[in-house]
């Protein structure tokens, strides 16, 4: 893959590298001094350093996600040709640690699909309130909206997050959030402005303003109960080359990321509100967790404000008795502790899971100009995962999508998806 990197790619992955070298480097040269030494090494899915009394933090960090994918895209309505394709999904390093106790960082790109963007790439300061979690972060970051949003690609339980998330763009920003958060709640808001592949292109910068809370009435060792709701406003930008509004578009895959998209509208808004309600509950091995979006955007073409909804409802249970993990000071869920790993001679932990995820783009199809695929989107999946250990899993998922109106109308989409994963 490395190969086939543009020079800028090649630039940057090098530059990973060589932070990570030098860390070790200095760990060794110090290790030469008994008396000098102050190092703890703890292993994370890869080694993670840190001096005696945490002060000082440093961990590589990274993922591979591998797909195949087969896609039957109903031709006959569509006409989209059917797919059987594989893709690398996520292909991520980087690194992220502690400085001085209360200064923390994290930067990570991607290279998948032969292309390298910037993640997840900001410092925070910390522990300033007393709380589990206190965070001001400054950096590319999510715009804290929904709890499947939050919550890792390493830790969902299906291999694609639900659509309303693609159509409304829950995604990575630069700006300035404030992150709080303790044994049962959490609370985010941020202000920012546009994604990194979309910075300087604009002479008014896009802007997002967000809040978020959750509570966890009930979080023990054996029982979760999560509720939250957030709010989102966004405005669109002005480009610098056209010197006009670079407008919002809704569109969203059938769950199957090589699959085309059914429902879209065209770019026409210039600003829109979003409010998300989700909950979720897990007793042992037992998993239910659902998410309620409502959109209401400005038309700056035709001075209509359709509104867009998207709902799913997902339902999971361990065989093998491992529990989901819940973390409330952020209110997401994170890695799963397999009972029995395949490393110790066991069976890993086995998961099957069901969901039905709905998304309509219908309101307003006959006001907005160029809005032929204006639809209804409804999808029920089937899963098995198999966690192999903490950090590796084997992911298989069967969709079917039904559209409802629009230039697809009656179409069915079905998909087959199968996916390998490590993280560290």
């Amino acid at each position: 893959m490395i190969g086939g990197l543009g020079k800028m790619n090649r630039m940057l992955l090098a530059g990973v590298c060589a932070v990570a070298l030098l860390a070790t480097g200095v760990t060794a040269a110090k290790a030469g001094d008994d008396e000098d030494l102050d190092l703890k090494v703890k292993w994370k899915g890869a080694p993670e350093f840190s001096n005696k009394d945490g002060s000082f933090k440093f961990k590589i960090r990274g993922r591979i996600m591998g797909d195949y994918d087969n896609v039957d895209q109903d031709t006959a309505i569509t006409g989209e040709p059917d797919i059987s394709g594989t893709e690398l999904r996520r292909a991520r390093l980087g690194v992220e640690g502690v400085i001085m106790t209360n200064f923390k960082y994290k930067f990570e790109v991607d290279f998948a699909g032969d292309e390298v963007s910037t993640k997840d790439a900001y410092v925070a300061w910390a522990n300033w309130a007393p709380v589990e979690k206190s965070e001001v972060r400054a950096g590319n970051q999510y715009v804290y909206s929904s709890l499947e949003q939050v919550t890792s690609s390493r830790f969902i339980t299906f291999n694609e997050r639900a659509a309303f998330i693609d159509a409304f763009f829950l995604e990575r920003q630069i700006g300035v959030g404030v992150l709080l958060g303790d044994d049962h709640w959490s609370f985010q808001t941020g202000y920012y402005g546009a994604p990194p592949d979309e910075q300087g292109d604009f002479s008014d910068d896009t802007s997002a303003f967000t809040v978020r809370g959750t509570v966890a009435p009930i979080n023990t060792d054996t029982t979760v109960l999560h509720a939250g709701a957030s709010y989102r406003h966004r405005d669109a930008g002005t480009s610098r080359d056209t010197g006009t509004a670079e407008l919002f578009q809704y569109r969203a895959r059938p769950d199957n990321h090589l699959a085309d998209r059914f429902i879209e509208t065209p770019n026409f808004a210039s600003g829109d509100d979003m409010f998300v309600l989700e909950g979720a509950a897990v007793f042992k091995s037992l998993s239910v967790q659902g998410e309620y979006a409502q959109l209401e955007a400005d038309d700056a073409l035709a001075g209509f404000n359709p509104t867009y909804n998207g709902y799913y409802i997902d339902a999971s249970w361990f065989i093998t008795g491992e529990m989901r993990n819940y973390e409330a000071d952020s209110g997401e869920f994170g890695r799963t502790k397999v009972l029995n790993p395949v490393t110790d001679g066991g069976w890993g932990a086995w998961q099957i899971a069901g969901r039905y995820d709905v998304l309509d783009l219908s309101d307003g199809s006959g006001a907005i100009p160029g809005c032929t695929e204006c639809g209804e989107q409804k999808t029920w999946l089937i899963g098995l995962n198999w966690l192999t250990t903490d950090y590796t899993a084997l992911k298989l998922q069967v969709a079917q999508a039904e559209i409802d109106g629009g230039a697809n109308d009656g179409a069915e989409i079905t998909s087959v998806g199968l996916r390998a994963q490590i993280d560290w």
